[in-house]
């Protein structure tokens, strides 16, 4: 596996890959969750390149099979997505993924949401030593499951 962080902002063939893996790895969310309005389902390659923060990416060979990103703050760093490639799924990319971010927490809190239906995500991050917060309906009809991970 390699590991990479470009810039999807600057590499369209990026973009568009992402944008690909993005979508393929939400379906299954939102099959887990009943429910395709999930915001990444939604997000088209501008707006997922316009994001502004920290991308790692899993290459096996030159298929995009993961990837995670995180934006920093002063007092925790924030997961904003997990996505691994469905024919890629319980090989260990997640978890290789996550302690890239866990990596560059620096001490800090490290906090999550994922769908409260997606079991394999919020087994993952349990396994991790998250522990669930709570549960908030958003948008309507959508539950998620926030986590926290103390330093």
């Amino acid at each position: 596996m390699i590991y990479s962080s470009p810039d999807p902002a600057t590499d369209p063939y990026v973009a568009a890959t992402l944008l690909a893996l993005q979508r393929s790895s939400y379906a299954v969310e939102a099959q887990l969750v009943g429910d395709d309005r999930l915001p990444p389902l939604l997000e088209d390659e501008h707006r997922l390149a316009a994001w502004r923060g920290r991308w790692v990416m899993a290459w096996d060979g030159v298929d995009l099979v993961g990837a995670i990103t995180w934006s920093d703050h002063a007092e925790h760093l924030h997961i904003e997505k997990v996505m691994v490639h469905p024919g890629a799924m319980r090989r260990g990319i997640a978890t290789a993924l996550l302690s890239h971010a866990l990596e560059a927490s620096r001490g800090r809190h490290v906090v999550v949401a994922t769908g409260r239906d997606n079991a394999p995500a919020v087994s993952l991050y349990a396994k991790h030593g998250f522990a669930r917060e709570d549960d908030e309906h958003v948008p309507p009809g959508i539950w998620i499951t926030r986590l926290r991970l103390a330093p």
